[in-house]
């Protein structure tokens, strides 16, 4: 490790792991919960309570498709729904800058409560911080999320997997084997890429926009068929990170095909521009869904049906074929799909 935090251990790529596994996850490691904090899972379960948090500090704070109001509810509502359980409250934390205007505040806090309104997740306690000027850029959030095991949906999820020989209660990333097939929910790379088009001033034939989205409903939907054994929500890393993720703690190897993945055009243009991975690149409003395979079709068209999944694709499956995530290209070949170092849009939420 260096000897100072730098942009990169926050980013959610190999640097980020580092940080974590050499300072952080071991004096907190406590082998009280069911999940801990060494499962590394989108959130922590205790006595069937789930629990998450998230600091957000995006920039700008407002974006075409979000503002850091949305994605802080969105972030901590999906994080809660990948683990397979009921988000019912949040916690709020602000961090204002002396001299932020409160015009901009004011919209903040409606955009928050705009979005708890819809995914009808009410912030139940919180705090407000104010600091000197120049201490942070304007503004910062902080939402935790505790949750509850979806009891009717868990148990049907659980129950046909218990029927299949499958005994995981939540959906952890450890939790995938060979034949189960990947889902993404939508267009991979909005949010990075239309955030980095708007702050620095690329200008494309359309305009593009984050995906910002909570997606506890989606889940609802899709946890009705059952068949889920993991989920994860691809932020910070992208789906290259997410998916190698899954690999290293199931110890499978997983196969996306490159054809199956689906992009916005405008995405796809700017990250060829820009020469970007767009599967680095870190999503606000898509799931990563693993399901064992006699589900998939059916699970695929609840997702299909939801307002936030109409993109959703099956895009590649788990594998003892391999070891890691690797990619098989349009033209045939293969390649390894690389955790990525860092971040290559910074700043994004």
């Amino acid at each position: 490790m260096q000897d100072r935090v730098n942009m990169n251990m926050g980013a959610g790529g190999e640097g980020m792991q580092k940080l974590l596994s050499s300072i952080i996850l071991g004096p907190l490691k406590d082998p009280r919960p069911e999940i801990g904090l060494e499962q590394m899972d989108d959130s922590g379960v205790i006595h069937d309570i789930v629990l998450t948090t998230d600091g957000h500090t995006v920039k700008p704070l407002f974006y075409p498709g979000g503002d850091i109001g949305r994605l802080s509810v969105c972030g901590t509502v999906n994080d809660i729904s990948a683990m397979g359980a009921e988000c019912v409250g949040l916690s709020l934390g602000i961090i204002m800058e002396d001299g932020l205007e409160i015009d901009t505040l004011e919209k903040v806090i409606a955009s928050i409560a705009e979005t708890c309104r819809e995914c009808d997740v009410p912030v139940i306690t919180g705090d407000t911080k104010v600091v000197e000027k120049g201490a942070i850029e304007k503004l910062m959030i902080t939402t935790s999320g505790i949750g509850r095991m979806w009891d009717v949906l868990a148990g049907n999820n659980r129950k046909l997997m218990e029927a299949a020989g499958r005994t995981q209660k939540w959906l952890q990333d450890r939790n995938l084997m060979p034949g189960d097939d990947i889902i993404i929910t939508g267009t991979i790379g909005d949010h990075g890429i239309s955030l980095m088009s708007f702050r620095e001033g690329y200008s494309f034939q359309t305009t593009l926009e984050s995906d910002n989205a909570p997606l506890n409903g989606l889940m609802r939907e899709a946890m009705k068929i059952g068949g889920l054994v993991a989920a994860k929500d691809p932020t910070r890393g992208g789906v290259a990170n997410a998916l190698n993720e899954w690999a290293g703690k199931s110890k499978v190897g997983i196969i996306v095909q490159e054809d199956a993945l689906p992009f916005n055009p405008q995405v796809r243009a700017a990250s060829d521009l820009l020469g970007i991975d767009p599967l680095e690149v870190g999503n606000e409003g898509k799931m990563l869904i693993g399901v064992s395979p006699e589900f998939t079709e059916e699970v695929l068209a609840a997702i299909r049906n939801h307002r936030y999944g109409r993109n959703a694709a099956v895009i590649g499956q788990a594998t003892d074929t391999v070891k890691r995530a690797v990619m098989e290209t349009a033209v045939g070949g293969k390649r390894i799909i690389e955790p990525p170092a860092g971040d290559p849009v910074p700043r994004i939420c």
